[in-house]
């Protein structure tokens, strides 16, 4: 099961995250979270499908277009909680912010998650 949810994590950062069109991103966000699952940025809190993707819409807004995010070192899960370092650039040489992204779990799919900003 690891496995399975290491890869939900590398893929709601490049499918989700990284990905600047809202309607590609909704397929991802239904296939990636749980139906009633949470995004949790510091102050800022939504719920579903369509408020997580509304939300990621504004974070991609207020990124230079060539801006993607890149997994900086491997994914851990702790039983039903992922932990993902990440680095948000051009490129991965050149990554002018980092982060992290706290995922739970439940039923194979990400019932919450906790981004944090360094």
């Amino acid at each position: 099961m690891s496995k399975e949810l290491i890869s939900l994590m590398e893929e709601n950062l490049v499918h989700v995250w990284s990905q600047r069109n809202a309607s590609e991103r909704i397929k991802s966000i239904q296939t990636i979270y749980s139906e009633d699952s949470g995004l949790y940025h510091i102050g800022h809190q939504t719920k579903g499908f369509e408020a997580i993707n509304n939300s990621v819409s504004n974070v991609v807004a207020n990124m230079p277009k060539d801006f993607i995010f890149f997994k900086l070192k491997p994914v851990t899960i702790n039983n039903n909680i992922g932990r993902l370092i990440w680095g948000l650039g051009p490129n991965a040489a050149s990554i002018v912010a980092t982060g992290m992204d706290i995922a739970v779990f439940e039923d194979g799919k990400i019932k919450s998650l906790y981004v944090f900003l360094d």
